[in-house]
Protein backbone atom coordinates (compact mmCIF):
# COMPACT_ATOMS: atom_id res chain seq x y z
CA UNK A 1 0.00 0.00 0.00
CA UNK A 2 1.45 3.34 -0.98
CA UNK A 3 1.42 6.48 1.14
CA UNK A 4 -1.56 8.06 -0.62
CA UNK A 5 -3.73 4.98 -0.12
CA UNK A 6 -2.69 4.85 3.53
CA UNK A 7 -3.71 8.50 4.07
CA UNK A 8 -7.03 7.91 2.29
CA UNK A 9 -7.78 4.93 4.54
CA UNK A 10 -7.06 7.00 7.65
CA UNK A 11 -9.32 9.80 6.43
CA UNK A 12 -12.11 7.33 5.59
CA UNK A 13 -12.28 5.98 9.16
CA UNK A 14 -11.67 9.26 10.99
CA UNK A 15 -15.31 9.47 12.18
CA UNK A 16 -15.11 5.94 13.60
CA UNK A 17 -11.83 6.81 15.29
CA UNK A 18 -13.34 9.92 16.87
CA UNK A 19 -16.37 7.95 18.12
CA UNK A 20 -14.08 5.33 19.67
CA UNK A 21 -11.97 8.09 21.25
CA UNK A 22 -15.14 9.59 22.74
CA UNK A 23 -16.06 6.21 24.24
CA UNK A 24 -12.62 5.92 25.79
CA UNK A 25 -12.25 9.46 27.11
CA UNK A 26 -15.79 10.73 27.56
CA UNK A 27 -14.56 14.23 26.69
CA UNK A 28 -14.59 15.93 23.30
CA UNK A 29 -11.26 17.75 23.74
CA UNK A 30 -9.48 14.67 25.07
CA UNK A 31 -10.97 12.60 22.25
CA UNK A 32 -9.60 15.07 19.70
CA UNK A 33 -6.15 14.90 21.32
CA UNK A 34 -6.27 11.10 21.35
CA UNK A 35 -7.34 11.04 17.69
CA UNK A 36 -4.49 13.35 16.73
CA UNK A 37 -1.93 11.32 18.68
CA UNK A 38 -3.22 8.09 17.09
CA UNK A 39 -3.01 9.43 13.55
CA UNK A 40 0.50 10.70 14.19
CA UNK A 41 1.62 7.34 15.55
CA UNK A 42 -0.03 5.47 12.67
CA UNK A 43 1.70 7.71 10.13
CA UNK A 44 5.05 7.25 11.86
CA UNK A 45 4.56 3.47 11.81
CA UNK A 46 3.06 3.20 8.33
CA UNK A 47 5.74 0.78 7.18
CA UNK A 48 4.72 -1.69 9.92
CA UNK A 49 1.21 -2.10 8.55
CA UNK A 50 0.69 -5.31 6.57
CA UNK A 51 -1.82 -5.11 3.68
CA UNK A 52 -3.83 -8.21 4.60
CA UNK A 53 -4.54 -6.99 8.14
CA UNK A 54 -7.79 -5.24 9.15
CA UNK A 55 -6.80 -1.56 8.88
CA UNK A 56 -9.54 -0.23 11.15
CA UNK A 57 -8.69 -2.79 13.83
CA UNK A 58 -5.00 -1.91 13.57
CA UNK A 59 -5.69 1.82 14.01
CA UNK A 60 -8.17 1.35 16.88
CA UNK A 61 -5.69 -0.93 18.67
CA UNK A 62 -3.09 1.83 18.44
CA UNK A 63 -5.64 4.26 19.87
CA UNK A 64 -6.58 1.96 22.72
CA UNK A 65 -2.93 1.36 23.63
CA UNK A 66 -2.18 5.10 23.63
CA UNK A 67 -5.19 5.70 25.88
CA UNK A 68 -4.11 2.98 28.33
CA UNK A 69 -0.53 4.26 28.46
CA UNK A 70 -1.70 7.83 29.07
CA UNK A 71 -4.09 6.64 31.80
CA UNK A 72 -1.30 4.74 33.56
CA UNK A 73 0.96 7.79 33.34
CA UNK A 74 -1.71 9.94 35.01
CA UNK A 75 -2.29 7.41 37.79
CA UNK A 76 1.46 7.16 38.47
CA UNK A 77 1.78 10.93 38.69
CA UNK A 78 -1.04 11.12 41.26
CA UNK A 79 0.54 8.60 43.64
CA UNK A 80 2.45 9.93 46.63
CA UNK A 81 5.55 7.90 47.39
CA UNK A 82 6.64 7.76 51.00
CA UNK A 83 10.27 8.83 51.36
CA UNK A 84 10.34 8.75 55.18
CA UNK A 85 12.56 6.42 57.14
CA UNK A 86 10.98 3.01 57.79
CA UNK A 87 8.14 3.94 55.43
CA UNK A 88 6.22 5.56 58.28
CA UNK A 89 3.43 6.72 55.99
CA UNK A 90 1.70 4.23 53.77
CA UNK A 91 1.97 4.76 50.03
CA UNK A 92 -1.50 6.03 49.27
CA UNK A 93 -2.92 8.08 46.45
CA UNK A 94 -4.44 11.49 47.24
CA UNK A 95 -7.91 10.00 47.57
CA UNK A 96 -7.26 7.29 50.14
CA UNK A 97 -10.87 6.82 51.17
CA UNK A 98 -10.06 7.43 54.83
CA UNK A 99 -12.48 10.04 56.12
CA UNK A 100 -11.11 10.10 59.65
CA UNK A 101 -8.16 8.79 61.67
CA UNK A 102 -10.44 5.98 62.85
CA UNK A 103 -10.54 4.69 59.28
CA UNK A 104 -6.79 4.13 59.14
CA UNK A 105 -4.97 1.13 60.56
CA UNK A 106 -2.09 1.55 62.93
CA UNK A 107 1.40 0.40 62.00
CA UNK A 108 1.17 -2.14 64.82
CA UNK A 109 -2.00 -3.70 63.33
CA UNK A 110 -0.44 -3.88 59.90
CA UNK A 111 2.79 -5.42 61.21
CA UNK A 112 0.82 -8.04 63.15
CA UNK A 113 -1.17 -8.90 60.02
CA UNK A 114 2.02 -9.17 57.92
CA UNK A 115 3.75 -11.34 60.54
CA UNK A 116 0.75 -13.69 60.60
CA UNK A 117 1.03 -14.36 56.87
CA UNK A 118 2.14 -17.76 55.64
CA UNK A 119 5.95 -17.79 55.13
CA UNK A 120 5.53 -18.42 51.39
CA UNK A 121 3.57 -15.16 51.14
CA UNK A 122 5.32 -13.14 53.83
CA UNK A 123 8.88 -13.32 52.45
CA UNK A 124 8.14 -12.10 48.88
CA UNK A 125 5.69 -9.49 50.20
CA UNK A 126 8.20 -8.15 52.74
CA UNK A 127 10.87 -7.97 50.05
CA UNK A 128 8.45 -6.11 47.79
CA UNK A 129 7.70 -3.63 50.58
CA UNK A 130 11.44 -3.19 51.10
CA UNK A 131 11.70 -1.95 47.52
CA UNK A 132 12.80 -5.03 45.61
CA UNK A 133 11.45 -5.38 42.08
CA UNK A 134 9.56 -8.53 41.07
CA UNK A 135 12.47 -9.91 39.04
CA UNK A 136 14.92 -9.24 41.90
CA UNK A 137 12.70 -11.16 44.33
CA UNK A 138 12.40 -14.01 41.84
CA UNK A 139 16.18 -14.17 41.46
CA UNK A 140 16.83 -14.08 45.23
CA UNK A 141 14.22 -16.71 46.07
CA UNK A 142 14.93 -18.81 42.96
CA UNK A 143 11.27 -18.73 41.94
CA UNK A 144 9.54 -18.07 38.61
CA UNK A 145 8.50 -14.43 38.13
CA UNK A 146 4.82 -15.36 37.86
CA UNK A 147 4.96 -17.20 41.20
CA UNK A 148 6.43 -14.13 42.90
CA UNK A 149 3.75 -11.87 41.43
CA UNK A 150 0.94 -14.19 42.45
CA UNK A 151 2.31 -14.61 45.99
CA UNK A 152 2.46 -10.84 46.44
CA UNK A 153 -1.07 -10.56 45.07
CA UNK A 154 -2.35 -13.25 47.46
CA UNK A 155 -0.50 -11.60 50.36
CA UNK A 156 -2.28 -8.32 49.62
CA UNK A 157 -5.65 -10.05 49.44
CA UNK A 158 -4.97 -11.90 52.71
CA UNK A 159 -3.91 -8.66 54.40
CA UNK A 160 -7.04 -6.88 53.21
CA UNK A 161 -9.19 -9.67 54.61
CA UNK A 162 -7.26 -9.84 57.90
CA UNK A 163 -7.29 -6.09 58.46
CA UNK A 164 -10.99 -5.90 57.61
CA UNK A 165 -11.66 -8.66 60.18
CA UNK A 166 -9.63 -6.80 62.83
CA UNK A 167 -12.12 -3.93 62.79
Amino acid sequence: MNSTQFHEKILSIQDNMFNFAMILTGNRDDAGDLLQETVLKALNNQEKYIDNINFKGWILTIMRNIFINNYRKIIRSQTIIDQTEDLYHLNLSQDSGFDSPDGAYTIKEINIAINNLNTDLKIPFSMFLAGYKYHEIADKLILPLGTVKSRIFFARKELQKTLKDMR
